[in-house]
């Protein structure tokens, strides 16, 4: 019998101008965190599913619909705010309170990374 995965999104807000700054061996001990954290996700019986690092919010384009219905899109963030989303990760696991411990490789240091899991998202 298969045991059944919840599906999870893991969002990772940065501050986007300390990330441009940083000196390459800074970048290169991030990139680090995340390969150790998608070998222990292997080998914990997580799996994932798809992720990216994402563009620059100031490359962002928003959509907005007014109450009337008129829609404008718009350059730049959405948000007035130093962290934007600066990645994600998409996993299906079946113990979010193991997930959630392979999720602090990420969060060595300063800073959030948010876990939810996603609205029917079961599989087997």
């Amino acid at each position: 019998m298969t045991q059944s995965m919840s599906q999870y999104i893991v969002l990772l807000p940065g501050d986007e101008a300390e990330w441009e700054a940083a000196p390459e061996e800074r970048r290169q001990e991030t990139y680090a965190q995340h390969r150790e954290f998608a070998k222990l996700l292997e080998e914990r019986g997580h799996r994932v599913t798809g992720g990216a690092e994402l563009a620059h919010s100031r490359e962002t384009k928003l959509l907005r619909t007014a109450a009337d219905g008129t829609q404008t899109v718009t350059d730049g963030p959405f948000a007035e705010t130093v962290e934007q989303l600066t990645g994600f990760y998409l996993i299906d696991s079946p113990d979010l309170d193991d997930l959630l411990e392979v999720c602090k490789v990420l969060g060595r240091g300063e800073g959030v990374i948010e876990v939810r899991e996603m609205k029917g998202g079961t599989s087997s």
